[in-house]
């Protein structure tokens, strides 16, 4: 374990200067936010931002007056950004063990407080390692949101980073990350290559193997919101991981009792009321459902409790009171992460629930 750590504080701590030094794009981030997520990106000291290496977009919707946890945060990018969305009232903590990365953070911290109009900063940082959490000083049971952009693949320890953000966040927070997973479980001597494992591609976990641990730490009825695949730009590396396919996914997982296993239909339906900023017009909770405007919406029950039991409540009105029970939802099935990704720019779909 402290080998593999080692490797990854020397290979972002001293090998990699800024993103450019990168061998694949499975560090970089296609994703196009939302106008408010982009203005908030780009209000980030560009010394801070040259240091970015996560792999999506972890910044979801309705953040204001939010306390938000970084697990492996790095330079800060995305927690000075989260710093600006939560407002003066939301606070946002980053955790790293990167010490070079840290010192840029804690640097620019007054900077940004300054450039946000804030009397003092609303942001901490913590230097430790995401596998001991439970040693750190985070209030169990206190975050509202927990992020994480492509670190969770570098952990050795990952079940125990799972069970250590469920302990961590409130009833009803969520964890919101994106990270890397693979098609098969990764062989032991390319786990052992400090170049793939630093790049973000031999730590990777295979993705039932993810879906497994995640359930396992409390997150039942994991959901995709985003996926692409990923290429590998240098031909050596490309050579070692073949035939090995990857992918980039952004995911939620809420913190929520009485989920359950399969999509069950209850007879109800959900109705956005719109008011989500950079969502006005459709709500995307996910890969597979994304709500139009005044629409009636049939849910099923996991779906339901997604929206009413967590800070996205205020924005939806319920149809249906859910006292009778159909079956499952037909064609209820999770995206293929490992096909290239869909168009999002369409029209939301029609249809309800899956």
């Amino acid at each position: 374990m402290n080998q593999m750590q080692d490797v990854v504080k020397t290979y972002y701590g001293e090998t990699l200067t800024s993103s450019s030094d990168l061998k694949t794009d499975a560090c970089t981030t296609e994703s196009r936010p939302p106008a408010h997520v982009s203005a908030a990106l780009a209000a980030v000291h560009d010394d801070v931002a040259a240091k970015y290496y996560g792999c999506g977009l972890a910044i979801p919707a309705a953040l204001e007056g939010l306390k938000v946890l970084d697990l492996g945060s790095g330079a800060g990018r995305d927690v000075f950004a989260l710093a600006k969305l939560v407002g003066p009232t939301g606070h946002v903590t980053g955790v790293d063990m990167t010490d070079e990365q840290l010192d840029v953070a804690r640097a620019h911290e007054a900077w940004h407080a300054e450039q946000f109009g804030y009397d003092t900063p609303n942001t901490r940082f913590v230097k430790g390692e995401l596998e001991k959490l439970g040693e750190l000083d985070l209030e169990p049971n206190s975050f509202d949101l927990i992020i994480s952009n492509c670190v969770i693949n570098l952990c050795t320890d990952k079940p125990e980073v799972f069970r250590q953000a469920h302990r961590l966040l409130k009833p009803g927070g969520e964890l919101y990350f994106s990270d890397v997973y693979a098609d098969r479980r990764i062989p032991q001597e390319l786990i052992d290559d400090p170049i793939l494992y630093g790049e973000c591609l031999s730590g990777a976990l295979y993705w039932n193997d993810y879906e497994a641990i995640a359930m396992a730490a409390g997150f039942a009825d994991p959901r995709v919101v985003s996926h692409r695949r990923l290429a590998i730009i240098d031909p050596n590396l490309k050579a070692k991981v073949e035939p090995i396919r990857f992918a980039s996914v952004t995911a939620r997982l809420m913190k929520l009792g009485g989920l359950e296993t399969a999509c069950e239909d209850y007879g109800q339906a959900v109705i956005y009321k719109g008011g989500v900023e950079g969502m006005e017009r459709v709500f995307i909770l996910d890969a597979e459902h994304e709500i139009e405007a005044g629409r009636v919406f049939p849910v099923c029950g996991n779906t339901l409790a997604m929206l009413m039991e967590t800070r996205f409540a205020p924005f939806f009105d319920v149809v249906g009171d859910g006292k009778t029970h159909f079956g499952v939802f037909p064609g209820c099935a999770a995206p293929d992460v490992f096909t290239e990704t869909q168009d999002a720019s369409g029209p939301a779909p029609v249809g309800g629930c899956c």
